[in-house]
């Protein structure tokens, strides 16, 4: 076998961001060879719950709030095309998510939170306990009230991602696994390629989809400010499901699968490139699962897991042309890589391929980081 291989574009990560850039920039009839570090969505990707709720992730003033909502939409129109195309259901669920609120303040925070959005012309239904537990017959009695946002979905992440990958391999590109890319190439201020291991990829463009590995790419002389940050999940197993919708609480979550499992989420800890599953992270979402269904100590922990969100020090995505020309960055999504990363591997594989984006990129710009130079 060769040490060295040519493409038109090299894709860093083998994950929904970088999936969606190569099959964006296949369709475009570049030859694209996508390098993942272990396999494809064993990260970030297969870690998360599949929420795509920007209504209920975002306070008034959000700069990630326009971007993030066409992305929501987008995923409307993503999934029956990976089905038609590939097969594959991602179990998109459009019942609407539903936040609750257990003392005063979260209360008044949800509520304003309804109010600001409806004078956005957003769908946000403010519903007394009452109306939650009609709607929900096991939500906890001490829920005071809550909002359903009925635009805000869920899918299953992983079905996503295998998806992307089928489509993407269909397209042509090419799937190398188990190559965590050690270098950046550059001659001059010139991006040739990637070094994964013994390996040579020769490209003239590059992109930088490597989620919490990120800002550790070799030969970026201006790396974006990426770090890891643990979410721990569990798994738990009940059929029928005790709840319908995706519930959120102001300490966590419970999104239901259409298998029976129910999934509840997440810390959020800063230790490194740790994806222990730990004791204390258990406990805590034991808790956050039994306040919102106290029914659920009934049912069966049947997994747990941890995955390592890519985030920034300001919470926003890096999105755009690196420190050198040829290089491009869809990182940083931290949160929101589910919702955000098929819309973000778009606009990127389309700033490889020259086109201007239609989405305001300046709030995401690598450039906003000292250090950080558009390329």
């Amino acid at each position: 076998m060769s040490d060295t291989r040519a493409a038109d574009v090299v894709v860093i990560g083998g994950g929904v961001v970088g999936l969606s850039a190569a099959r964006a920039l296949a369709r475009a009839g570049r030859k694209v060879i996508v390098l993942e570090r272990r396999r494809v969505g064993a990260e970030a990707s297969g870690a998360a719950a599949g929420m795509l709720s920007p209504q209920g992730e975002a306070e008034a003033g959000w700069p990630l709030l326009d971007l993030a909502l066409r992305a929501r939409d987008h995923h409307l129109e993503l999934a029956p095309a990976l089905e038609s195309e590939t097969g594959l259901t991602v179990e998109l669920s459009r019942l609407g998510t539903l936040h609750v609120a257990f003392a005063e303040d979260e209360e008044r925070r949800l509520h304003e939170r309804a109010e600001w959005q409806r004078g956005r012309g957003l769908a946000a239904h403010v519903m007394s306990a009452r109306e939650l537990r009609d709607a929900e017959p096991n939500l906890s009695a001490a829920v005071r009230s809550g909002v359903f946002f009925p635009g805000d979905h869920s899918l299953d992440n992983v079905r996503l991602t295998r998806a992307l990958a089928a489509s993407a391999v269909a397209r042509g590109v090419a799937l190398v696994c188990g190559r965590p890319v050690t270098q950046l190439l550059v001659n001059g201020e010139v991006v040739r390629g990637v070094r994964a291991g013994g390996e040579r990829f020769e490209a003239p463009a590059v992109v930088n989809a490597g989620g919490a590995w990120a800002g550790l790419l070799a030969g970026d002389p201006a790396p974006p400010p990426v770090e890891p940050v643990r979410g721990q999940l569990i798994a738990l197993d009940m059929a029928p499901s005790p709840l319908r919708h995706a519930v959120v609480s102001p300490r966590g979550y419970v999104v239901p699968r259409m298998d029976g499992r129910l999934l509840a989420g997440s810390t959020s800890e800063r230790v490194g490139f740790d994806k222990s599953v730990t004791a204390g992270g258990l406990r805590a979402l034991l808790d956050i699962a039994l306040e919102i269904a106290p029914v659920l100590a009934e049912v069966g922990l049947v997994d747990s897991w941890a995955g390592l969100r890519p985030a920034t020090p300001d919470g926003l995505p890096v999105i755009g042309p690196g420190a050198v020309s040829g290089l491009f960055h869809a990182a940083g999504l931290y949160r929101n890589g589910i919702l955000l990363g098929p819309l973000v591997g778009e606009i990127v594989a389309g700033l490889v391929l020259g086109q201007a984006s239609s989405v305001d990129l300046r709030p995401f710009t690598p450039a906003r980081f000292p250090g950080l130079r558009d390329g």
